[in-house]
């Protein structure tokens, strides 16, 4: 196991978040075997792999039961196990082939209309420090489709704004480089001008873009408090499913462009997703959208 996540590491460059959850995947599925005596990934059968899937569905006296996300992400990460150990010729065979993980429900993802991305946008007002980078903050979120680990990653040195474009260091240490909006643009250069250097002043020098007040590298805690505070100024949800989050203007920033026609390989490119299939969700929700406008509008739509 320690080989494996050694390997996630430093050939896969996954997050420290997501090599937590494997790890505590991985040390429950170890528990699971040594309690039915198994010590030895080769003596390892399809079946217990399968029954220790499904008690995770199913929970016990210590955990509670997982979510079909959860639960498939746990698989996925003994699957992995199972197949770095048979790359490795540490077993002859991967037992875990054939063992699906849980279905996961089809979920469209959530998306503001562009009047309520405008609202939230116009929602921060004022030329105090802390105003000028949230409105940067939020601009450059909708502007570019960052993940918010990419926004509060950003350093100064990612950004070409004479050249209207950034670099984003995304998943597995990925980087794109996506174009900034003029709205965008204007933001970050007022935020870099006239607010940034007294920021900066007040820390170590940090060569994050966004900073907080004591001049350290914004969180992605703190730039959700951000949203949410202007969410809610916005008059939009801020609890619920429904609630915004910074995901929400990456997923709008996608509908949007698709509804505006951009192709779905070029909207791939831009978000930074390794396969065009996790893209293609948003084309569902443009449909949906599709349906919607017909069956307000057309006088034909219902019998």
């Amino acid at each position: 196991m320690r080989g494996y996540l050694d390997h996630l590491t430093v050939e896969r460059g996954l997050s420290g978040n997501t090599l937590a959850s494997y790890r505590r995947d991985l040390d429950r599925y170890l528990v699971t075997l040594a309690a039915r005596g198994v010590t030895d990934l080769a003596a390892t059968t399809a079946a217990e792999i399968a029954g220790h899937v499904a008690a995770l569905r199913d929970g016990d006296a210590d955990h509670p039961p997982l979510s079909a996300a959860s639960a498939a992400r746990a698989t996925s990460a003994v699957r992995g196990l199972h197949r770095f150990a048979v790359r490795e010729g540490l077993v002859a065979d991967d037992a875990s082939r054939d063992v699906k993980p849980p279905s996961l429900p089809r979920r469209l993802p959530k998306a503001l209309e562009v009047d309520e991305v405008l609202r939230l946008l116009e929602s921060v007002g004022g030329d105090g420090p802390l105003d000028l980078r949230d409105r940067a903050l939020l601009e450059f979120l909708y502007g570019t489709g960052a993940r918010i680990s990419e926004a509060v990653g950003a350093a100064i040195d990612d950004l070409d704004l004479t050249g209207g474009s950034a670099t984003l260091h995304g998943k597995g240490g990925r980087t794109r480089i996506v174009p900034v909006g003029g709205y965008a643009r204007a933001a970050l250069e007022a935020y870099l001008v006239r607010s940034r250097p007294g920021l900066v002043a007040g820390g170590r020098g940090s060569p994050a873009v966004f900073l907080n007040a004591r001049g350290g590298p914004l969180s992605r805690q703190s730039a959700w408090a951000i949203l949410r505070k202007a969410a809610g100024v916005a008059g939009l949800p801020v609890d619920g499913s429904r609630a915004v989050s910074p995901h929400t203007l990456r997923h709008s920033y996608a509908t949007h462009l698709l509804d505006g026609g951009a192709d779905v390989r070029v909207v791939q490119e831009l978000l930074g997703h390794a396969s065009v299939t996790t893209t293609q969700v948003y084309t569902l929700v443009t449909v949906e959208r599709l349906r919607e406008v017909y069956a307000t509008a057309h006088p034909r739509a219902h019998s």
